[in-house]
């Protein structure tokens, strides 16, 4: 199947290294930002992963659940978590998904159906394309997507950004701009009428173009 934007996220039980989860439960009503490697102990995940642990209370802030996802099993996770927290310092306390058999990847879509059943004998470069973020709403629908090749490392401060950005245009009627950050003018949807907003935005908005209304950002 193919996952895109506004699709429900499929639901899967998996072994994780926090115990099995039911995946829609375990995401409850919280943003849930997935995360996959295509195999234990490489260079650029390991910094990831480090990476990510030491974000964990800017996605807390934002009442979102973190979940790494690996094509190997539990078992390499934890022993691998143990190096993950030697070279960033931070505490790996967000769960790893176990993928040994290489379900869970395919149903995102990560893997071709014909890529086997086992991670055995798969090199990183076999399962190059488990290399994507999947960010999730809380009604389990497929918000973002980004995938990177194994040689450039994931900025996880722009999917912070990213994930700002998805917030707040859920909650108001706005779009954010090119390079926008937190606290910046934002733009009003085509789709509002300049009278309601002017009843929504009391001190107006800037217009450098005529389909562009730029206001400052909601509270």
């Amino acid at each position: 199947m193919t996952i895109r934007i506004n699709d429900e996220v499929p639901n899967f039980f998996a072994e994780t290294t926090q115990g099995r989860i039911n995946f829609h439960d375990w995401g409850g009503n919280n943003w849930v930002v997935l995360f996959s490697h295509p195999k234990d102990f490489t260079p650029v995940c390991t910094t990831e992963l480090g990476s990510v642990a030491t974000l964990k209370t800017e996605f807390k802030k934002r009442n979102a659940k973190i979940i790494g996802i690996s094509v190997d099993g539990v078992a390499n996770h934890k022993s691998w978590s143990k190096d993950i927290q030697s070279f960033s310092g931070a505490h790996i306390d967000y769960p790893i998904i176990g993928d040994p058999n290489l379900e869970i990847v395919k149903l995102f879509d990560m893997l071709p159906a014909d890529a086997g059943d086992t991670c055995e004998g798969r090199t990183p470069a076999d399962n190059a394309t488990a290399r994507s973020v999947f960010i999730i709403g809380p009604d389990k629908r497929i918000k973002a997507t980004l995938t990177y090749p194994m040689s450039t490392g994931r900025n996880f401060i722009e999917i912070l950004r990213l994930l700002d950005s998805i917030i707040l245009t859920a909650e108001e009627q706005v779009a954010t701009p090119a390079n926008w950050k937190d606290g910046e003018d934002v733009i009003i949807l085509p789709t509002v009428s300049d009278n309601d907003a002017k009843n929504k935005y009391k001190d107006g908005w800037e217009s450098p173009l005529p389909y562009i209304r730029l206001v400052k950002q909601p509270k």
